[in-house]
């Protein structure tokens, strides 16, 4: 192989794996915007939480945050099902990387301080989809809980 077709596959790489992290990124938001409007209505608690996970996530410029949620939303409005955005997530990350993520939707739910029963169903979904156990689901609701200062007992 030739030195020209060696950096060339390198960059095909690099730019495949490029496509894949954006990939991620959009379905993660999406998911994070699905969170942010289940309950019929977006507190701008939620959208200021929204821009601050995908900005610490992601490591995000705010323009770049402001370009990937207007991109989550589309696909968001777009989608007839969470699989879409699960299969993506569950190709690309570990249990580690998925926990993240239940992790970050729980926090989008707590975001104005009360957790829609819509909201935790569609947490209970995504980490079914993600094949987060529930174990996992209800300690990561309680860590972010006990982190944010909501009161799970007024909330469900």
């Amino acid at each position: 192989m030739t030195f020209l077709s060696k950096l060339s596959e390198r960059d095909s790489e690099s730019r495949l794996r490029g496509l894949r992290e954006e990939e991620s990124r959009v379905a993660a938001a999406a998911l994070l915007v699905n969170a942010s409007v289940i309950d019929g209505e977006v507190a701008p608690e939620e959208r200021r939480k929204l821009k601050a996970l995908l900005r610490e996530r992601f490591d995000l410029s705010d323009d770049e945050c402001r370009r990937l949620i207007r991109e989550a939303e589309a696909r968001e409005r777009e989608a007839v099902d969470l699989y879409g955005f699960t299969s993506v997530l569950c190709a690309r990350l570990d249990q580690d990387g998925r926990k993240r993520i239940i992790e970050m939707l729980w926090e989008m739910a707590m975001a104005d301080g009360v957790v829609h029963e819509f909201e935790s169903n569609l947490v209970w979904r995504v980490s079914e989809l993600l094949g987060v156990s529930a174990r996992d689901r209800v300690t990561l609701k309680k860590l972010v809980a006990s982190r944010v200062g909501c009161d799970l007992q007024e909330s469900e």
